[in-house]
């Protein structure tokens, strides 16, 4: 989980602020909005991709050293 949120704030911030140059926010409404949509999109993309990443690796022994 903390991945998840160190991630989705490290790939989430540029992204909304990229998207955000090209689309007219009047109001602080309107730009929180905005973050908010963007957000959970990335927030849904970057969880999905660390569940498959941690689903793909786990071994399935607890994290102890085959001997």
């Amino acid at each position: 989980m903390q991945t998840t949120f160190v991630l989705t704030i490290l790939v989430g911030a540029p992204i909304v602020a990229v998207l955000s140059l090209g689309t007219p926010l009047p109001t602080w409404a309107a730009r929180v909005e905005f973050a908010v949509r963007v957000g959970a999109v990335v927030w849904v993309v970057v969880a999905l991709a660390v569940f498959g990443y941690a689903w793909r690796f786990e071994a399935g022994d607890g994290g102890r050293d085959s001997d």
